[in-house]
C-alpha cells in the first residue's frame, strides 16, 4: 500500500515527493515468539527498508531487541557488523539523567546481533517501540548502512531514548532480516517499508 505525498511527507522520509516511493511490503505480528524473520522482499525494487516496531514486550525482564542478517544464500544471521549505541536516559523517580557512549553495546566487526534496545521491561504496560533503516541491502558493491532509533520502557523504570548506528560489513547482497530478544520470545508488531531511489 503506496504513501501519497502528504502522508509520505508526515512519515519522515526525506525526498519523497511522489506517491508509490513509500510501500508497506509487511507486517508481522509476534505472540511469544522467539524470533520474527523477514525473508522476503529484500530486494534490488527498493533502496531502503524501514522497520518500525511496535509495543515489543519481552516474556523476560530486561531483555534486549536485536537483530541480525542474512548474506545471500546463508541462514546462519552472523554477518559481520561494525556499530556504535548511545543513549539517554532519565529515571521514574527523578534520581538519575544521563546521555552517554554504551561501549558494551556496540560492536567491532563482531558477528553477534546487534542490539537496537535497552533492558525492556516485561511488565504489561513495559515496552520498546523504535525505527530501523537498513540502506541498499541488495547491493554487491558496498556495504550496507544501517541506524536506528527507539524509545525503551527500561526494566528499572527508566524511560530510554536509544540510538544504534553501523554496517554490515559486506558485499554480498542482504535478503533475510531477524529480529529477537537477548533472551527468551516477546509480543509486538513489526511492519516492513520500502523506499524506492
Amino acid at each position: 500500500m503506496p504513501l501519497g505525498t502528504h502522508k509520505a511527507t508526515l512519515f519522515g522520509v526525506a525526498g519523497v515527493s511522489t506517491g508509490g516511493d513509500v510501500v508497506l511490503l509487511s507486517t508481522q505480528t509476534a505472540s511469544d515468539s522467539s524470533s520474527l524473520d523477514f525473508t522476503s522482499g529484500i530486494d534490488s525494487t527498493y533502496g531502503e527498508y524501514i522497520f518500525k516496531f511496535y509495543n515489543i514486550n519481552p516474556a523476560t525482564d530486561t531483555a534486549i531487541f536485536t537483530f541480525q542478517a542474512n548474506a545471500t544464500d546463508s541462514d546462519s544471521y552472523d554477518e559481520t557488523i561494525t556499530s556504535t549505541f548511545f543513549r539517554v536516559y532519565h529515571r521514574e523517580d527523578d534520581s538519575s539523567a544521563v546521555l552517554g557512549y554504551n561501549t558494551g553495546s556496540d560492536q567491532a566487526e563482531g558477528t553477534a546481533y546487534q542490539q537496537l534496545s535497552d533492558s525492556i521491561g516485561s511488565g504489561a504496560d513495559e515496552s520498546y517501540a523504535g525505527t530501523l533503516h537498513l540502506f541498499n541491502p541488495s547491493s554487491t558493491t558496498y556495504v550496507k548502512h544501517f541506524y536506528s532509533r527507539g524509545q525503551t520502557y527500561d526494566g528499572g523504570n527508566f524511560a530510554i531514548d536509544d540510538f544504534s548506528a553501523g554496517y554490515i560489513n559486506t558485499t554480498t547482497a542482504i535478503d533475510d532480516i531477524q529480529f529477537k530478544m537477548s533472551s527468551g520470545n516477546f509480543d509486538g508488531t513489526i511492519k516492513m517499508w520500502g523506499v524506492k531511489n
